[in-house]
């Protein structure tokens, strides 16, 4: 198959580490609304999604039709341009719809990531000013609305639409999922039915006055400092970076991606949903949150010819005891992201998933997300020791300490600019200050770029861990555990792991005479936090291992369990 035009990076010039993407194909300058309705001009008889779990089956046009009724139903409920509406659920039909419906009159969608606990529920909606709020009943352990009830107990007395919670202010609507919504709340399918022809009419017209660099959506990504900040992406970001990534994959119509990451990350709503649209692909979900044997079966089943995931989910997925019984004789390509991925993973996905063209891709949040891609046609080993190379119309150089760009090959802060880059963090502007300067997204990754334009991630400048695809800021484990009364302090760092990449670890200082264990501290954890933000491994000291200064030398507390734990460093 043949490159397509402005699909391959551009080298650094003038010997160093400095690269701009290629720009002989003109960015879309597109709302999301715009967007799918060219979709639905050139593909709308395709299929379009598949939920699996919820026996739901779409074209193109079906999809369209389902969001202008949602968006009626939000108009009929007061909710109006430039509104902030959260979304707290797993993948489900709902979140699809909705992620088109609030686009369509210039909602502003929120994510909420759904391992949230009620805390973390609470500081996002109020960060944001949610006026409304979509949520699942349940999920596995996380009971949503009981979870919403504990943080706005005044939802049990209100008619729908007319919450006044005292720790909630902003937020007045709440829409459930399923039938037979608990008191305070519209059913989702209410909303649907509440979107007459009244509301249908004025559809195009708001449409047609939305802004390509309107904000459109906020993600939370946690900051060095520990609280979480929203990360503000408008239409223009989104779109153009689901159709950059698509095109790398070379995604075709009538071609099939499955999607087992969650949509409540730039993963699954802009690599997944958008990239797949971009092209007239199916987007198929295997179910409600990731399951090998689930991702298998939809491979199999919907004859999927790309799948995105984590390396642990590939892992997972290669490692299935049934993995032998699913044809996967259609698979050619897809993302791997989140991680560093093994070349003996690599290796496995190629020969036994039959994923030849799998590619790697590097970004943030925060830069919508993809900056660097892989080609279809790398060989594995340069897939697996660089993130391939820049994408169009995106901007990239590699820093030394004091701001000056490194010779090609030296290691350094990685930045970026371009369409790609947030309009900055929900009313945070003394976050946006620090994190984008002269229009360069400060990425805190170290990294390298060599004289073919590739490159390396080699590290991370700000005190952060990964831990199977999920970002995790230590300060803000370090804040929460300080909640704890039984704590005095808490250093919060990460060791390596086979199957996560690396765990979450803390060394305690418990206050004295207090009987505190690791497992009261974890179950502390449990019913509060995200379960991926617990620490694996506790352990209680009386001191922390210090500079001169007195500043924590997490090195030597990362020195100590890995050798405790006889763990390989690397």
């Amino acid at each position: 198959m043949a490159p397509r035009p402005g699909e391959r990076g551009v080298a650094p010039v003038d010997g160093l580490s400095h690269v701009r993407g290629p720009a002989d194909r003109p960015l879309i300058d597109a709302t999301i609304p715009a967007f799918l309705a060219e979709v639905v001009r050139r593909h709308g008889g395709r299929t379009a999604a598949v939920f699996r779990a919820a026996g739901e089956r779409w074209t193109y046009e079906q999809l369209a039709r389902r969001v202008d009724r949602l968006a009626a139903g939000l108009l009929s409920l007061g909710l109006y341009r430039g509104d902030r509406i959260g979304i707290w659920a797993p993948n489900r039909p709902e979140w699809l719809i909705a992620q088109f419906a609030t686009a369509r009159i210039g909602l502003i969608l929120v994510n909420v990531n759904p391992a949230y606990r009620a805390s973390e529920l609470e500081y996002a909606l109020n960060q944001v000013g949610a006026k409304a709020l979509i949520t699942a009943r349940q999920l596995k352990t996380s009971a949503y609305l009981e979870m919403l009830r504990e943080v706005a107990p005044e939802l049990d007395r209100c008619p729908p639409g007319r919450l006044h919670a005292e720790r909630l202010p902003a937020l007045r609507t709440v829409i459930q999922l399923g039938p037979e919504p608990v008191p305070g709340c519209f059913a989702f399918d209410e909303v649907m039915d509440r979107g007459g022809g009244g509301q249908r009419w004025r559809l195009d017209a708001i449409s047609a006055g939305l802004r390509p660099n309107d904000p459109i959506n906020v993600q939370f990504t946690s900051g060095t400092t520990g609280a979480p900040k929203g990360a503000t992406l408008t239409h223009r970001n989104i779109v153009n970076n689901a159709i950059s990534c698509a095109r790398t994959m070379r995604l075709e119509p009538g071609e099939a991606l499955c999607i087992p990451v969650p949509l409540y990350h730039c993963f699954g709503m802009v690599l997944g949903n958008l990239a797949a649209a971009a092209y007239g692909a199916a987007m198929v979900f295997p179910g409600e949150a990731f399951d090998a044997g689930e991702t298998l079966a939809a491979l199999d089943a919907e004859r999927c010819n790309a799948v995105h995931g984590v390396p642990t989910m590939f892992a997972a997925m290669l490692d299935h005891p049934d993995f032998g019984r699913f044809d996967l004789s259609a698979m050619r390509t897809g993302i791997m992201a989140g991680a560093p991925c093994p070349v003996t993973l690599m290796r496995r996905v190629v020969r036994d998933m039959g994923a030849r063209e799998i590619t790697i891709a590097y970004g943030m949040t925060e830069t919508s997300p993809i900056s660097f891609q892989s080609s279809v046609d790398e060989d594995l080993e340069r897939r697996v020791s660089t993130v391939g190379r820049i994408q169009p119309h995106v901007e990239v150089k590699v820093v030394d300490e004091s701001g000056r760009t490194t010779p090609v090959g030296v290691q350094g802060e990685l930045l970026t600019r371009g369409y790609s880059v947030m309009q900055g963090y929900w009313g945070d502007p003394e976050a946006t200050g620090e994190a984008i300067v002269d229009g360069w997204m400060r990425t805190g990754d170290l990294a390298t770029i060599d004289a073919r334009g590739y490159c390396r991630i080699v590290g991370r400048a700000k005190d952060m861990l990964i831990r199977g695809g999920e970002n995790v800021y230590p300060a803000e484990i370090e804040d929460f555990l300080l909640t704890h009364p039984d704590v005095a302090a808490a250093e919060v760092f990460g060791v390596p792991d086979e199957r996560y990449g690396e765990e979450v670890s803390a060394f305690v200082i418990p206050r004295p005479g207090c009987g505190l264990t690791e497992e009261d501290l974890r179950e502390y954890c449990r019913s509060r936090i995200a379960h991926y933000k617990v620490p694996r491994h506790v352990r209680f000291v009386s001191e922390m291992p210090v500079t001169a200064t007195g500043k924590p030398q997490k090195f030597r507390m990362r020195e100590r369990l890995i050798e405790e734990l006889g763990l390989s460093p690397a």
